[in-house]
Order: structure tokens, then C-alpha cells, then sequence
């Protein structure tokens, strides 16, 4: 895979360049201080993927991301874990890599971009399935400035409570300063249904029904009565 890098310390870009000289199948075509040199670049050629500072002066990351009209596979390259949530919300954002870079880490990264990359092949010459239900098995949250990894499939319930969402999850529960609107955007559409206005449930989790509600785990979540016909309608009835 072709790649650039985009950072506007050099020792940063220098560090990501020898990570990538030690995986054979990358290659780092260019590198650049700031995202308007890579703009210049990428208007006249082509590049499989990108590592992503998101802390340039005048240009940060994200407002580059939103510049692009080809967009590239990205690894976010950055000592800030604030972003993570927000970036993980583009689709060509394959992973979020916080400074100091460890090799095994990297590596990670890259077998996921792989991955995500063979998976956009398929759903080109394939209508089975869209290339970015594969990519989302998992997702970060910002929880006391540490990234946490929380396991889509182990996801069985997510509750509105004011400025914050509840995940819970078969192993732990989780508080996370976001909407649940924004989180109903990242879940695969054949997994999760909102049921009410305060609740989103993991229907391959459900234990039953009984009038308008659901028990889910131990849990007894509401069902709006406008939402109870979209919930039938996508169980397996005998």
C-alpha cells in the first residue's frame, strides 16, 4: 500500500516512517509538515493510506478530512485522546494511534486497515453486504481521558440519562458524555433497534416480551408503542 504521512513534528513523522519501513507491504511515497502540502499532493496522485496528525497549526486533521472528495483509508496519529469518538464517526478512519507509537500497536493498526481495505473490495463486486458493517466490531470511548475498546457484540443495552449515554455490556457498564442519537449512527441497523426515546437494545439479547416491554439481561426496558411494530418485525417468529 501506498502512503503518506502528514505531521508537523518531524521527529513524529520520522518515527512513523521507520514503523512503516518495517512492515513490507507499506510504502511511504511522501511526507509532509502540514495538510495543505498533502492537499497539493493528493490532487495528482493517488495513495492507499494516510497517517493523520491531528494537531497542525491553521489546518487540524479533522478539518482536512472534510476537505477530501477521494478519500483515502486514515490512521489517526496523535497524543490527544479526546477526538476518538468524533473521528471514528468517517468511515475511511480505520483506527486512532496515540503517541508514543509502540510497534505492536502499529501493527495492529495495519492488519485492520487490510482488513477494511479487502472488505471495500468485496462490497464492490458484492451486494451482500456493505463494506462498513464489517469495519464497526468494535469502537473506542473517551472515558477519564482513556481510551476504552467496548466489543459491539457484547453490547446488550445503551440508555439515554441527560448529557451522558449508559453502554452496558455483558462484562461492564459504561458512562460516556455523548447522545444517543450520535451512538445509534455507529450500530449495524440489523443488530440494535431503538425501542424508546431513552433506550437502545442488542435484539439478539432479548430474554422476552411481555406487553410494552422487554426483558434484556436482567434489565426491563420501555417499548413505545410507535416503536413495538418495528421490534416484531424483526423477530424471528415461529
Amino acid at each position: 500500500m501506498n502512503c503518506i504521512i502528514i505531521d508537523d513534528e518531524q521527529t513524529a513523522r520520522f518515527i512513523t516512517k521507520t514503523l512503516c519501513e518495517q512492515i513490507e507491504t507499506l510504502q511511504v511515497v511522501a511526507e509532509f509538515p502540514d495538510a495543505i502540502q498533502a492537499l497539493k499532493y493528493l490532487k495528482t496522485n493517488d495513495v492507499d493510506l494516510i497517517f493523520l496528525d491531528i494537531h497542525m497549526p491553521n489546518f487540524t486533521g479533522l478539518d482536512f478530512i472534510k476537505t477530501l472528495k477521494k478519500l483515502p483509508q486514515i490512521i489517526l496519529t496523535t497524543s490527544d485522546p479526546k477526538f476518538a469518538i468524533e473521528a471514528f464517526e468517517y468511515d475511511n478512519i480505520v483506527d486512532y494511534l496515540l503517541k508514543p507509537i509502540v510497534f505492536s500497536r502499529f501493527e495492529k493498526a495495519i492488519k485492520k486497515t487490510v482488513q477494511h481495505k479487502n472488505a471495500m473490495e468485496l462490497g464492490t463486486s458484492s451486494t451482500v453486504r456493505k463494506p462498513d458493517a464489517d469495519f464497526k466490531n468494535d469502537f473506542y470511548v473517551n472515558i477519564d481521558r482513556r481510551l476504552i475498546k467496548i466489543d459491539l457484540l457484547r453490547i446488550y443495552l445503551i440508555q439515554a440519562k441527560g448529557d451522558y449515554i449508559q453502554i452496558k455490556t455483558e462484562d461492564q457498564n459504561y458512562m460516556v458524555h455523548s447522545t444517543l442519537k450520535k451512538i445509534e449512527e455507529k450500530l449495524p441497523k440489523d443488530l440494535f433497534l431503538k425501542v424508546h426515546r431513552s433506550f437502545i437494545i442488542n435484539i439478539k439479547k432479548i430474554v422476552h416480551i411481555e406487553d410494552n416491554s422487554v426483558l434484556i439481561q436482567k434489565d426491563i426496558v420501555p417499548v413505545s408503542r410507535s416503536n413495538r411494530p418495528k421490534l416484531m418485525k424483526r423477530l424471528d417468529l415461529l
